[in-house]
């Protein structure tokens, strides 16, 4: 959001925490209101004509005031007031559309881990059920007056630069992994796929398209002309878009504030009409939304129009139906005077919001709506709490372990020192709510049973002072093992804040490297969204344990003292790639390309020619484990078939197109086939297991990926000697490639899949017959 839209917003939230009984939604009346024998009321007919009949009554003044995110409504008619931005990033968010009561009921809401953990955990059904609580206490909220039906979440765009300040909101940088992230994360948001009669809630996929730049070496979002190829966005920038709106079905979609190829995102007819509505399908009973205030940027500092109301009319034009601000209300009077637009192109627009809150309920009968009966009992309920922490739990990532954890039994006194060692709020990062309570490491620690000396020794950003460091070293000197929790935080990463390195801030590590000399058993718990260069803590042999635990959520120093005592076992992956100190001197956050090139060392695990410090997928255990290839859908506990001699080692092009034809939606959807594998617990202790499957080779137009991620699951509960079997699916989709033109090609050629990121487990195949296209791509007529 912009600067102004700050200001409100803070306006707003203070004025509404101050005035508990304040009810900010109402909902029309459609037994004895103005509307009663409108269409709109008539729950017999479809969304898309009640909506239609509803506006059809609107005069123009009307319509061009009911263009913005803080909708007057239409008082004649008892239509009343909606603001259609809430926010629900990892839990119902503090936003312009969401208040939360001083106290009492409605006061606090589940706060889950950031998704950039979440993601780590590599656990869909986990998405599923997180979204699942946050839309059930969103519509708490709703019914309770406090919060919209719409809530503009999830930011689904590849973490690509480690820089990036908001990389923190997303799931991390593999287009495939963010794509079954979001289609899960949907479904439990919206109540299913497509739901009918109605929504629960409607999300928003953002920010659309080809955004990971806020602040960077004065370059700013607001006029950041992103300039990538169709053959990137098609394989790299939109996957995670398409999974959402044409696969998931969201009801939703933000544009964001750069230009893509010269013409910014909110007016730009290529991507909200050619791609969003033309070929993914993104129907009439859906909304765009632009991000705050990125209309008026399309004016300035784009520069794109020579008037204000040509650029409110360009983003209208191209899609764009909502102004997250008030620039659309302000200059589309005179837009439509002018002839700019016209009352059929406002009118379009208003009848996607209303259709799309017919489909949540708004104009029907509370008693006739379940999810109208949800309450403040069906916030943070005990389910709930448990899922919080174990979202923390499943993410949290083991990066280094020389046998001091978990923690010994004969540890009993810790030294807990760092800026993360006593962190409250700073658990949630951004786009957060009112938590219920924070457990803190400082607290973690206690609850877990340890005598516990805290000194926080210096924070996150300080640089020339030490003053901290004595009575950090003599909690150390005092203590049978040492914690060091620091890392990054909203000062350094953050919405409008981009990192200018990938370096440790502050004297963090000179602090580490005095305890160090302590010569105790030392754990470094990175915290933060975005990944540092850990090479000094990974070689030092006085750093005996590494773990990474992002931004955790309310139970997040619950969690942390799960992992170091063993209560529970690590099994999260790097969702990102580690990358060394240099990679931000080698390749402006500017340069939108994604492989390598004199001035670029590549991108992500799947280009990047350089050595990561830990790459994409890495992520230790407590045990150890074996894998076998085993027959699709065979129980763990059954004898291994002796008439399977491994998976298929030749596949016929043409075979697998033509049954995905007949068995598929999209071909990229369909199969190329289920590989399974058996994963043995081998050591002694309990543990998941991510089952992470790369492929690779020389298929497809050069030059290649390394590696790229075809299929992944998360194996519960393996004990000690205990076998499961983890079922991968491939789809053609994942082993395809997009040319120069951005279309999908399955080519003939020999690949590689290999099981974990040391391909533990490996097995070759070919496919054979003709280079076939699996999916087009829309031309972008602008170029």
């Amino acid at each position: 959001m912009a600067n102004g839209l700050r200001l409100l917003y803070a306006y707003l939230t203070a004025l509404a925490v101050g005035a508990a009984t304040v009810r900010a939604y109402g909902f029309p009346d459609c037994a004895s209101g103005p509307l009663k024998n409108n269409t709109v009321c008539d729950v017999t007919k479809d969304p898309i004509t009640r909506a239609t009949a509803l506006i059809s009554l609107w005069t123009d003044e009307e319509l061009t005031n009911n263009t913005v995110n803080a909708s007057p409504g239409v008082p004649r008619l008892g239509l009343p007031a909606y603001n259609w931005w809430s926010e629900g990033l990892h839990g119902v968010a503090r936003s312009p559309g969401v208040t939360f009561a001083p106290s009492g009921p409605f006061s606090y809401a589940t706060s889950f881990p950031q998704p950039i953990l979440m993601g780590a955990a590599f656990d869909d059904p986990l998405i599923r059920a997180i979204a699942t609580i946050v839309s059930t206490e969103g519509r708490a909220f709703n019914n309770a007056g406090r919060a919209g039906l719409d809530y503009w979440t999830p930011n689904i765009n590849p973490f690509k630069d480690p820089r990036w300040g908001r990389g923190q909101e997303t799931p991390g940088e593999d287009p495939y992994h963010l794509s079954q992230y979001v289609y899960n994360l949907i479904i439990g948001l919206q109540g299913g796929l497509d739901p009918k009669p109605y929504f629960k809630v409607v999300a928003d996929c953002k920010h659309f398209a080809a955004y990971d730049l806020d602040n960077w070496e004065g370059v700013v979002r607001y006029g950041f002309n992103a300039v990538v190829s169709q053959q990137d966005l098609s394989e790299f920038y939109l996957p995670p878009f398409q999974s959402c709106v044409r696969d998931a079905k969201v009801a939703s979609v933000m544009c964001s504030y750069n230009a893509v190829n010269g013409i910014p995102s909110c007016a730009n007819k290529f991507l909200l009409q050619d791609v969003l509505r033309d070929y993914w399908g993104f129907t009439d009973d859906r909304w765009v939304t632009s991000d705050c205030d990125a209309v008026q940027n399309i004016f300035t500092p784009h520069n794109y129009t020579s008037d204000p109301a040509q650029a409110a009319a360009d983003a209208l034009l191209a899609g764009t139906d909502i102004d997250c601000g008030t620039f659309s209300s302000t200059y589309l009077p005179d837009a439509l005077q002018r002839g700019l637009v016209n009352a059929t192109d406002l009118r379009r627009a208003a009848i996607r919001q209303y259709a799309s809150l017919v489909r949540l309920g708004y104009f029907d009968p509370a008693e006739s709506q379940p999810y109208r009966q949800l309450g403040w009992s069906n916030v943070n309920t005990p389910q709930a709490q448990q899922l919080a922490l174990t979202a923390a739990v499943e993410g949290i990532v083991l990066l280094k372990n020389d046998g001091v954890l978990p923690l010994s039994k004969r540890v009993r006194k810790l030294a807990l020192i760092g800026p993360w060692a006593n962190a409250t709020g700073l658990l949630q990062g951004n786009y957060q709510g009112v938590a219920p309570y924070l457990v803190s490491p400082l607290q973690g620690a206690k609850e877990a049973g340890f005598e516990v000396e805290y000194a926080i020794g210096t924070n996150v950003t300080t640089a020339n002072d030490r003053s901290g460091f004595a009575a950090a070293i003599a909690a150390a000197k005092r203590a049978d093992a040492i914690i060091f929790a620091g890392g990054l935080d909203e000062t350094v990463e953050r919405e409008e804040v981009d990192r200018l390195n990938v370096t440790w801030p502050g004297n963090q590590l000179e602090l580490v490297a005095e305890l160090e000399r302590v010569g105790k058993p030392l754990v470094v718990a990175q915290f933060g969204g975005g990944q540092l260069d850990d090479t000094a803590l990974k070689h030092s042999r006085a750093v005996n344990a590494i773990i990474w635990g992002g931004y955790p959520g309310q139970s997040g120093g619950t969690a942390l003292f799960d992992i170091l005592t063993g209560k529970a076992a690590p099994a999260g992956r790097l969702p990102i790639t580690q990358y060394p100190a240099a990679y931000a001197e080698q390749v402006p956050m500017t340069d939108m390309s994604l492989r390598p090139s004199k001035t670029n060392p590549g991108r992500t695990y799947k280009w990047y020619s350089g050595t990561p410090v830990y790459e994409f997928g890495f992520g230790l255990h407590y045990t150890t484990f074996a894998f076998s290839w085993a027959a699709p859908g065979i129980a763990a506990d059954a004898s291994p078939d002796p008439s399977f001699r491994g998976p298929a080692r030749s596949y016929s092009i043409a075979e697998l197109v033509a049954r995905g034809r007949k068995s598929a939606a999209f071909l990229d959807l369909a199969p190329l086939d289920t590989f399974a594998v058996r994963v043995t617990n081998t050591g002694r202790a309990t543990s998941d297991y991510v089952a992470l499957l790369f492929v690779s080779g020389s298929f497809g137009p050069a030059p290649h990926p390394k590696k790229q991620l075809v299929s992944y699951t998360r194996v519960h509960g393996l004990a000690p000697r205990q076998s499961k079997i983890a079922e991968l699916t491939v789809t053609l989709g994942a082993i395809a490639r997009a040319d120069e033109n951005g279309e999908k090609w399955v080519h003939p050629g020999t690949y590689t899949i290999a099981l974990d990121t040391d391909g533990a487990l490996k097995h070759t195949f070919t496919l054979t017959g003709a280079a076939t296209k699996i999916a087009t791509w829309p031309s972008d007529k602008s170029w």
